[in-house]
């Protein structure tokens, strides 16, 4: 823009109004900085990766549907770095005039909608309290369609809103699955260096309450495979052991012979089987009724053969019936080794169960090597799966608990442990008594 003075007016007024235009310039500028500084962030928050509905509905990659009912209720969970105020707006698709009630940190508003083009609608504000997950819940009052429509995100913003806020971003690589599945933590045990060790002994004891459908409980991990228990529903439990093929796939119906996985023997009732999806193999598991807060015994044996396959062999302390039982032995081909990597870990395998926390205790780590002699194991490395990793979940911990370790994940708790830390736990001193040679073998 150009400036023109008069030629009538005196040099020192021409020199006040260019001073006083530069003040105001310079305000200017700073005032536009200054709203620059404090303007709201804004995120959307897909429904389908950070969400969960209750008495109905369903939750899939377009969002929340068949929200037909008052007596459904859906929330969504996002990670705030700081508190401050939330301004929440609805990415919803409806066809007539509806009354939804909006929640958050135990505060309503009930809302009356009307149907827009835009499909996004202002419902209101509440504050933040601290850092940390907050939940926002929506629900049906009255409609006059059939439906509460198709709410497929949540536009959020305000001061408590930045863009570090945590939260499942987007479906690449399907994490709007791995994200309501929840993170996997692990226990990796450091295994002392220069020692063939043949067998691993562990113990997992789960507090009462955490026997959560979903919930894999995985005691003794070795680099081909894993052996532990898990929660199938509210009827069936299971005790299972795995063993991936050399050839990898996630289809086991295109592994060469060459590269199978061989069943040599199984305990009785054990199921056994192929398995897919993530990586391939033999699989083996049994039915059985483990129970919250009793202690588990759990015993691997990998044996190298000297002929480029190596036999993998799981068995199961019940401490109902006091005896080892077997679960199964497989022969692995392509391979040589001894026990390598070995590892704990707990998975939610259930994205229905992905809200709700559950905890594993860890106990008396114990290998022996080849000549027989055990070593107490009593230091771990503490990780994490991607989902963790890409913070669109930070409800992870592990360590130490009571002088056992302890693993921890799902419900959107706050509190997540430094991933890659090494924690130490007391030696126990005590060592299994096992006569490995009246170990079942059918």
């Amino acid at each position: 823009m150009a400036f023109q003075f008069s030629n009538q007016e005196p040099s020192y007024y021409r020199f006040f109004k260019v001073i006083i235009l530069f003040i105001a310039i310079i305000y200017v500028e700073k005032a536009v900085a200054l709203n620059q500084n404090n303007h709201d962030s804004l995120i959307l928050v897909p429904i389908g990766g950070n969400s969960w509905c209750f008495n109905g509905g369903i939750i899939n990659e377009e969002g929340f549907s068949n929200w037909n009912s008052e007596k459904i209720i859906g929330k969504t969970y996002v990670y705030f770095q700081q508190p401050g105020l939330l301004k929440v707006s609805l990415h919803l698709t409806i066809t007539e005039t509806e009354k939804i009630k909006i929640t958050v940190a135990g505060k309503s508003k009930i809302i009356n909608l009307i149907p827009s083009a835009t499909n996004q609608y202002y419902v209101g504000e509440w504050k933040v309290q601290k850092k940390g997950y907050t939940h926002i819940e929506y629900q049906g009052v009255s409609k006059k369609a059939s439906s509460y429509g198709t709410l497929s995100s949540l536009i959020l913003s305000g001061s408590a809103v930045s863009n570090n806020c945590l939260y499942v971003k987007d479906n690449n690589d399907n994490y709007f699955y791995w994200g309501r599945r929840g993170p996997s933590v692990h226990l990796n045990y450091l295994l002392p260096e220069n020692e063939n060790i043949e067998w691993f002994y562990n113990e997992i004891s789960v507090p009462k309450g955490n026997d959560i459908i979903g919930s894999y409980f995985m005691a003794n991990g070795f680099g081909e495979g894993y052996f532990g228990i898990q929660v199938n529903d509210n009827k069936e439990r299971r005790i299972l052991f795995s063993v991936w093929s050399p050839f990898q796939t996630d289809d086991p119906n295109s592994i060469p012979n060459e590269d199978k996985i061989k069943l040599l023997s199984k305990g009785d009732k054990v199921h056994t089987g192929e398995f897919g999806n993530e990586g391939s193999g033999g699989q083996s598991y049994l039915i059985y009724p483990w129970n919250s807060e009793f202690t588990y015994k759990f015993l691997t044996h990998i044996e190298p053969l000297g002929n480029n396959s190596t036999n993998y062999t799981a068995y199961f302390y019940s401490s109902e019936e006091m005896k080892w039982i077997l679960i199964a032995s497989f022969n692995r081909p392509k391979t040589n080794t001894y026990y390598k990597r070995a590892n704990s870990f707990l998975e939610n395998f259930d994205p229905e169960t992905g809200y709700t926390t559950r905890r594993g205790l860890f106990k008396n780590q114990w290998a022996c090597n080849k000549e027989g002699k055990w070593i107490e194991i009593n230091q771990i490395k503490f990780t994490a799966d991607q989902t963790a990793r890409k913070k669109f979940r930070v409800d992870y911990q592990g360590g130490i608990e009571n002088g056992n370790f302890y693993l921890k994940n799902c419900g959107f708790f706050n509190d997540s442990t430094l991933m890659n830390t090494i924690f130490s736990r007391p030696l126990t001193n005590k060592q299994p008594t096992i006569d490995f040679k009246s170990l079942p073998s059918n």
